[in-house]
């Protein structure tokens, strides 16, 4: 029985690069890394790559990369001091995993 020659591998075409994408996105409003993934089309862990390179190369005269912190669903604990971007594990006082996602924008700064 002779093989089916596999057909290569086109891309998606875009207009924009991703962390364009991402970037014009969160303009708009704020954004869980789960939601940025589904609108774009990437997978969560590579949007969390995007994010990190953006909030260190955007112009911070011009715009601010805000961070709304992540919270345990069962004691309201907020991640208020964690830098990693990603969602938290665990709860450090109540050691619950119901935490909800940080969501992410960018405001205009002035």
């Amino acid at each position: 029985m002779k093989k089916k020659p596999e057909e290569p591998f086109v891309p998606v075409e875009r207009r924009d690069t991703i962390r364009r994408e991402i970037r014009s996105l969160l303009e708009n409003r704020a954004f869980s890394a789960r939601e940025i993934s589904a609108c774009i089309g990437v997978s969560e862990r590579e949007v969390y790559e995007h994010l990190e390179h953006i909030l260190r190369t955007i112009n911070r005269r011009e715009h601010n990369f805000v961070v709304t912190p992540a919270a345990c669903k069962k004691c309201g604990f907020v991640f208020r001091k964690r830098e990693r971007l990603r969602k938290p594990g665990k709860c450090p006082v109540c050691r619950h995993e119901m935490i909800s996602d940080p969501l992410f924008s960018v405001k205009k700064s002035g």
